[in-house]
């Protein structure tokens, strides 16, 4: 059994929170918030703890959840890592990568475990794309478009999320996802084309290509639209023999000579509010978590080092958009 507990409890922390809540291998000790008003209602739902001094919520776990804002992914990464606390941590992974680099140091100078929650990489339709990939199933892959969009998150706290220099903008909180899984999917890119557009917040939508030997990645992702615009995930995954599609409704895998295919996905909900209601890729990243954690075996969907490569990767991205400005 594995004695977990949050720090931080927005949007991401109250998903956590739920799957905690459904593991059987974790038990969920408490939650950490600088704010009262914030924490203790989580920690009430829940029936766990409500800490206001990190160090006391620190001794009674075994490993950490950081759901904070990602300007203080660094800090509480290397504290917790310091106190031989297990690291999970929000994406994405830190503002620079030299702060990326420290948490992955203190990480490994203490002997603790850190890993990064990139959940696209565990979402069944995303990993059941990178089976197709892999497998060859349908053939090399040709192209992938990948798609991430909606209205503006003013739900932040403090409206941190709105402030460039404490997120990096959309292209850093959000189209990451898709950064992300393109290198999961395929290793770094040979080129890299990026362009955006801005407005108060900053860089607010990217578009990037990525371009490998025999493959060609289009990603858009941003948080430009207006207020009450739905919030849209996507891809469509073109092969030599097929096509596996996933927007607006079902992901449906078609194949040349034979009929279209509708996977089935098992469903977890919870009423914790946001713009997705569904905790696959929550489920599965943070079971993974608690399960390696506990057995001992390495990370082989998410790991430091290739949390870190993104995190490299979408700062480029950054560069070269506002270059072109």
């Amino acid at each position: 059994m594995l004695k977990v507990g949050v720090v931080g409890c927005g949007f991401m922390g109250k998903m956590h929170s739920s799957v905690y809540a459904m593991l059987p291998n974790a038990e969920f000790v408490g939650v950490y918030d600088v704010s009262e008003e914030r924490g203790k209602p989580v920690a009430e739902k829940h029936g766990v703890a409500f800490f206001s001094d990190f160090e006391a919520f620190a001794a009674s776990v075994d490993a950490i959840d950081i759901c904070l804002p990602t300007y203080l992914h660094a800090e509480y990464t290397v504290k917790a890592a310091e106190l031989k606390k297990h690291v999970l941590c929000e994406k994405p992974m830190a503002l620079t990568t030299a702060d990326a680099e420290k948490m992955v140091a203190a990480c490994k100078e203490n002997d603790v475990r850190l890993m990064i929650a990139h959940c696209i990489r565990f979402w069944p339709e995303y990993a059941l794309l990178k089976k197709l990939t892999v497998e060859g199933q349908l053939g090399a892959l040709v192209s992938l478009n990948l798609t991430r969009y909606g209205e503006f998150p003013s739900w932040s706290s403090n409206d941190w999320l709105s402030n460039e220099e404490l997120t990096g903008g959309a292209a850093l909180d959000m189209h990451i996802h898709d950064t992300d899984y393109a290198l999961y999917l395929l290793g770094k890119p040979l080129e890299v084309f990026s362009a955006g557009t801005y407005d108060v917040k900053g860089l607010s939508h990217i578009f990037s290509t990525f371009v490998y030997s025999n493959t060609v990645v289009h990603l858009e992702g941003g948080w430009n639209l207006p207020p009450g615009a739905p919030f849209k995930m996507a891809f469509r995954a073109v092969f030599e023999n097929g096509a596996a599609i996933w927007d607006g409704g079902p992901m449906t895998v078609y194949e040349k000579g034979k009929d279209a295919v509708v996977p089935e996905f098992p469903k977890m909900s919870t009423a914790g509010g946001g713009n997705i209601s569904d905790l696959g890729g929550y489920y599965h990243e943070i079971k993974h978590f608690v399960n390696r954690v506990l057995s001992g075996e390495a990370f082989d969907v998410s790991t430091p080092e290739s949390s870190l490569d993104s995190l490299t990767v979408a700062l480029e991205e950054i560069r070269l958009a506002k270059s072109r400005r």
